[in-house]
């Protein structure tokens, strides 16, 4: 990797990162899985695309119960991805294109298979029966208490070999790992170490907000070790070294990211927050009933995080990942007619504001959810438990797959369309999971020379960023903040102003340029044609976005 001479100037700070999830990315045995000589096969597109990392999702050897993010081996690679020398040619590979490879760090739990867990299940006084967590049956035999687990079903599971629960806050399959055993906490940092001497670019945190929890309190998310682990994390491994850091956390606040993330504080560079994404959720089944999209409301979270970022920490810019439905179907409009389109204008809203974009793969080409029809199409170990306790319940199947459809994680894990030819040129097998109906018409292949795909569109974005400094560190300004239609922002560095407006509707959109966002300057991108300026009264056609720059 190419490293910024300039120590307070982060290498990562005018980078776009790219998520692979490796199973769907590209197949280069046939066998229907993706692989890791299939991702080394595809850099070029990556590199053409401009991106700066690779956030690689878990290739770790594992049972594969959760599709890696249950590690049975944290020094091993899974044999349907590859060999540990397999790794080692991509991350070569890679940074001979001058991108690093960031690695998911999956610690707040651990496969049922790992030999840590194994020995623990086993014996009471096995030397890894601390790293996790155990309790006693409650007097009627049961789970000590009544805790539920985030993929449906108790947290709790009897393992019989020795008459105590272990918790597992995801699945069975998945028990959680005891942070307070500092021993724990040793044989972890080793690992990451060993990792980043292998020469990735850092790490992405899987659920990090989980590992200072305190069971006895019941303060699960955020609970009250977390800061002082993550500290302890940062000194013993990545704190003097040039890598990038990113935490997931579905409890992060404007109010608490600069915990994580504040210059001062040594723990980490970024933080992935949700608050954008839950808003629309029902309060009662959550995501399997999602509730209409209001823009009023999406652009006011954008705006307090931007705000609260604004002088410290940094923001992380995304709408999709491997847990999220394809953005285009949730925010843009899928159909053919305007697919295209609204997926530029998303693109366009994200990429032009304050933060590190992440563009999750396949959205690049504007890819779309899945629309399966039936529970056997689906993969997803989250949607399949919950589909037996949600239709138990009452929710009818129609219902409940229409939510899957909507929200689902299996969306986002059809195979990434190469081409329009027989299963979308991501293998010469049969697929783990369906490939996309659309990929006769969206696909790389199709988009690759076209100067009007949603491709270009990307690869312009991510080079604007890298061109104007506006654009890495202007501060944002939401404008028409209650304006049903249209999101419109200004960055702003020193006299340089950029003026963003995006219609996010299939309907023409006039306005009243208010005064803080009138520009007159060069288009710096547009979906729609360049205009000569904002200001007065304008009409955005159906999903265009328009970026104006005014040099001061």
């Amino acid at each position: 990797m190419t490293r910024g001479d300039d120590r307070h100037t982060p290498w990562w700070r005018d980078k776009v990162g790219y998520q692979i999830y490796p199973r769907s990315f590209a197949d280069s045995n046939g066998d229907g899985i993706g692989d890791i000589p299939g991702i080394i096969d595809r850099l070029d597109h990556l590199d053409r695309l401009g991106v700066g990392f690779i956030w690689l999702s878990p290739v770790y050897r594992s049972p594969m119960v959760d599709n890696g993010y249950d590690i049975s081996d944290y020094r091993d690679v899974a044999p349907e991805y590859g060999t540990l020398d397999d790794l080692e040619r991509l991350l070569a590979e890679a940074r001979a294109r001058d991108i690093g490879i960031v690695m998911d760090l999956v610690v707040n739990h651990s496969s049922d298979r790992h030999v840590w867990f194994e020995a623990a299940r086993a014996d009471r006084g096995a030397p890894t029966r601390d790293y996790y967590i155990w309790r006693d049956p409650a007097p009627d035999g049961g789970p000590p208490d009544d805790r539920r687990s985030f993929f449906g079903g108790p947290a709790w599971t009897l393992a019989p070999e020795t008459g105590q629960y272990y918790l597992g806050l995801f699945s069975p399959a998945q028990p959680d790992l005891n942070w307070r055993n500092p021993a724990l906490r040793a044989e972890i940092y080793q690992m990451m170490n060993w990792w980043l001497d292998r020469g990735i670019a850092g790490f992405r945190m899987d659920v990090i907000d989980l590992i200072g929890k305190d069971i006895e309190t019941g303060e699960i998310e955020q609970g009250p070790y977390l800061h002082p682990y993550l500290q302890e994390m940062h000194a013993a491994t990545f704190g003097p070294r040039d890598v990038v850091t990113i935490g997931e956390s579905w409890n992060v606040s404007p109010e608490t990211a600069l915990l994580y993330c504040g210059r001062d504080r040594a723990e980490l560079d970024m933080v992935f927050h949700f608050e954008h994404i839950v808003q629309d959720w029902d309060p009662e089944v959550g995501k399997w009933r999602p509730q209409p999209f209001s823009l009023p409301k999406f652009k006011a979270v954008f705006a307090r995080w931007q705000e609260a970022l604004a002088e410290d920490g940094w923001n992380s810019l995304f709408l999709s990942n491997h847990d999220l439905p394809r953005q285009v179907s949730r925010y843009g409009d899928d159909s053919p007619r305007w697919r295209a389109a609204s997926a530029k204008m998303l693109a366009t809203v994200m990429h032009l504001m304050r933060g590190t974009p992440f563009i999750y793969q396949g959205e690049e080409i504007g890819m779309t959810n899945a629309d399966f029809t039936r529970i056997d199409q689906f993969r997803d170990l989250e949607t399949l438990n919950l589909y037996a306790e949600q239709t138990a319940k009452g929710m009818s199947v129609e219902d409940f797959i229409a939510g899957a459809n909507a929200n689902g994680r299996d969306n986002a894990r059809t195979p990434v369309q190469w081409t329009g030819g027989p299963q979308a040129g991501f293998t010469t097998g049969s697929p783990w999971i369906g490939i996309n109906a659309n990929h006769a018409s969206v696909n790389v292949a199709a988009q690759q020379d076209d100067p009007d795909s949603v491709l270009s569109h990307y690869r312009r974005l991510v080079a604007l960023r890298k061109q104007h400094p506006v654009i890495v560190e202007g501060r944002f300004a939401l404008c028409l903040p209650d304006h049903p239609a249209i999101f419109a922002y200004t960055r702003t560095l020193g006299a340089t102003r950029l003026s963003v407006a995006a219609n996010f509707t299939d309907t023409a959109q006039e306005v009243e340029v208010p005064a803080e966002l009138a520009a007159s300057g060069t288009t710096l991108i547009a979906t729609a044609g360049p205009r000569a300026a904002l200001e007065g009264r304008i009409t955005l056609v159906p999903f265009e976005a328009i970026a104006i720059l005014q040099p001061g």
